[in-house]
């Protein structure tokens, strides 16, 4: 009777532990899918933050102002500029002579290259 005792303590024990291990394995899951899902909202976060912040700076004055002077308008006051072209004429530029080489036989260039002279 001790025996049976015995053993049915031992594979209640076994069972015991490998529960024990398949809900540490799915803790461990758990724990990366977490750290995934909180990378992906502090990016969301981030992101919301910027899009609040040019919300701001769109319903402000600046930017209407800025706007306007990009679309060529003028607030009370301003004297608007319109630049005007003015057709000149173009120079035409001068062609430079080409400097035509002169000629010499083999016998002047060794002659030139033996006693630094030029003939």
């Amino acid at each position: 009777m001790r025996n049976i005792i015995f053993a049915l303590i031992l594979v209640i024990a076994a069972f015991l532990v490998m529960d024990f291990n398949s809900r540490m394995t799915e803790l461990k899951y758990l724990e990366a899918e977490k750290e995934v899902v909180q990378d992906q909202l502090d990016s969301r976060l981030s992101t919301k933050s910027a899009l609040e912040t040019e919300i701001a700076y769109a319903n402000s004055d600046l930017a209407v102002i800025e706007w306007a002077y990009q679309n060529h308008m003028a607030r009370e006051g301003d004297i608007p500029v319109i630049p005007i072209e003015v057709n000149q004429a173009t120079s035409t530029p001068t062609p430079r002579p080409l400097s035509t080489p002169t000629e010499t036989n083999n016998f002047q260039e060794w002659l030139s290259l033996f006693f630094d002279r030029k003939e």
